[in-house]
């Protein structure tokens, strides 16, 4: 039986930023983890249960999502795209003029250039109150940092829109057919109804600082520093109004939408399937409601389906096993992948419900065909030397929206009853 000297709290230590040694210390710290739980559920089941074998478990369980920590970050750090430079190589001269002008606005505060440029461009992003909007090599970048840390964003479909609200029709009753013979009459059908769903682009903002002498050293890249300073802070107000946002000036979230017995679903509602214990899983056959989970699922959805839940709830369902004795949480297969639940995806999004009475603590689907994310075009940022002297303050903004748009293709796990 290996110690836990041996496991992933040591080997986290030496591991380093190297994506492939964490990757395999993380491989390593699942071997433990299997033999030390197999090892507590054998005395469970002789009678024998030991408090100190269970805290064991639970610190290499610990130790576990440590490392899968540890090997996000490196990833995410791998996965960030660099700016775009063609600007500075005498490409686009447009881009450069409007790259220049920015960097002389957010450096010096000097706006003149970059007012004339989008007064020119009958750009909406033009009025001084309301900031002007940063060179376009810099608004893909923050887009593309997102996508890469956001993980609801990660897996959902996303589309870029010019208007406030995006529209999108769905037909509520399907055109009438029939079969006929070779010879017969074709008599007309009754039309389609189409309905639509709407999907407002809600402001994000975040507000970076900066001292005069960042500002003045000409070696700092400006559009980076940006860049790095409000993914985070936009990722994770996203992130949380994607799962369980109330629609009032942010996103919906999937987990505030109407959830119903899936055997009782309609569109409208998220169908959901009921642990078979209030706040928990059910005491015998525990992984059972998680295969009712997936068949509650069309086959058209399933093959692109993901599993969506927080780092305490992945703890509960790693301990879980097949009839063979084989575990259903499985880690990446490759630095970089993700951990598989029955061989689906599993996306880790902390604003998941933790497990409680009642809680929709799981969600199971596609999620490119569920959840739709709109991204207003233009990234503003207002320069405010004032409210902070001696600092000056950045008041970035972007414009997002999201809400589901095919209620089908999502369904939860419902710590309940029934």
């Amino acid at each position: 039986m290996p110690t836990f000297d041996h496991a992933p709290e040591t080997k986290a230590g030496i591991a380093g930023d190297d994506a492939q040694q964490v990757f395999d210390a993380l491989m390593r710290a699942f071997e433990d983890y299997k033999t030390e739980n197999d090892t507590r559920l054998k005395a469970i089941e002789a009678g024998k249960g030991d408090v100190l074998l269970e805290e064991k478990v639970d610190r290499i369980n610990d130790a576990l999502d440590a490392q899968q920590r540890r090997l996000d970050a490196i990833v995410l750090r791998q996965a960030r795209p660099a700016l775009e430079l063609r600007g500075r190589t005498g490409g686009d001269s447009a881009r450069l003029e409007h790259k220049s002008a920015f960097e002389a606005y957010v450096r010096s505060g000097d706006a003149g250039n970059l007012r004339n440029l989008e007064t020119k461009a009958l750009s909406v992003g033009s009025n001084p109150d309301g900031g002007y909007l940063v060179p376009p090599e810099l608004e893909h970048t923050i887009g593309e940092r997102l996508a890469a840390i956001s993980p609801i964003r990660s897996i959902a479909a996303v589309r870029e829109i010019s208007s406030s609200v995006y529209k999108k029709p769905f037909m509520t009753a399907g055109p009438a057919t029939g079969w006929v013979g070779e010879t017969d009459g074709r008599p007309q059908t009754a039309s389609p109804t189409l309905d639509a769903l709407s999907f407002p682009a809600m402001e994000l903002y975040a507000m970076p600082a900066a001292t005069a002498t960042l500002l003045d050293d000409a070696a700092v890249n400006i559009d980076d520093w940006i860049a790095s300073e409000v993914e985070l802070v936009f990722a994770v107000q996203e992130g949380a109004a994607f799962v369980n946002g109330d629609g009032v000036n942010k996103p919906k979230g999937f987990v505030s939408y109407p959830a119903v017995a899936n055997g009782s679903w309609s569109w409208g509602n998220l169908g959901y399937v009921a642990s078979g214990n209030a706040g928990a899983f059910a005491a015998s056959n525990a992984s059972d409601v998680l295969v009712d989970l997936i068949y509650a699922l069309k086959a058209g959805y399933r093959q692109n389906a993901s599993f969506v839940m927080n780092r305490k709830t992945q703890a509960a369902i790693r301990k879980f096993k097949d009839s063979t004795g084989a575990y259903l949480w499985q880690p990446p297969a490759q630095a970089g992948g993700r951990a598989t639940l029955m061989t689906f995806p599993l996306v880790e999004a902390e604003d998941m419900p933790d497990i409680a009475a009642n809680s929709l603590s799981i969600a199971f689907g596609d999620f490119r065909r569920g959840y739709l994310i709109v991204d207003r075009q233009g990234v503003r940022v207002l320069r405010d030397p004032y409210s902070a002297k001696p600092y000056v303050l950045f008041y970035t903004t972007k414009r997002v929206g999201g809400g589901v748009q095919d209620f089908d293709a999502i369904k939860l796990l419902k710590f309940a009853a029934s």
